[in-house]
């Protein structure tokens, strides 16, 4: 079975556009704040990767949580929906693009209102999967989202001690 899985992650992220995954990681690197929003798993995986970013020295903030503040131009909001149809982040995404925010959106379905209500696009084409759900997608996600941490912290110029120093010490 994990070899079957860890198959489906890597045709999921081996026909991601690289040259996407630089733009994303460069608009990520230039914004003030970062904004991310989602549903179910695909949010766990968002919420996630704003922990990241924070330790990367962001300010990222996951939409929902009683101290999001408003979100404003110069700002980026990643919205990630695997169907692309989950209603409150595509309004979240329209929101953010009407308040003058960077709106990308993480989905497999290009022609889906939350990639429509978004600036940019960033396919994660997982396909068919014999897990249950979305788990396909959120995997590779997930394992996107941690590529793009690689990457920005060769941007950044930031060192896994560095952002250790960031991580939470009311554990």
């Amino acid at each position: 079975m994990i070899p079957d899985i860890l198959e489906e992650i890597r045709l999921a992220l081996a026909a991601v556009d690289e040259a996407q995954e630089r733009a994303f990681a460069d608009a990520l690197a230039q914004a003030s704040d970062v904004f991310v929003t989602g549903r179910g798993r695909s949010g766990l995986m968002a919420a996630a990767f704003a922990v990241r970013l924070v330790h990367l020295g962001k300010r990222a903030h996951v939409v929902g949580a009683p101290t999001t503040p408003a979100v404003t131009k110069g700002a980026l909001v990643v919205a990630c929906s695997g169907s692309g149809r989950t209603r409150c982040t595509a309004a979240h995404a329209e929101q953010a693009r009407a308040a003058g925010a960077q709106v990308w959106a993480l989905t497999q379905e290009p022609s889906s209102p939350v990639a429509a209500a978004a600036h940019h696009a960033l396919l994660i084409p997982a396909g068919r999967s014999a897990q249950p759900g979305g788990s396909a997608f959120e995997q590779a996600l997930l394992v996107f989202l941690d590529s793009v941490v690689l990457r920005l912290m060769a941007t950044l110029g930031e060192t896994p001690e560095a952002m250790r120093l960031r991580h939470t010490n009311l554990e």
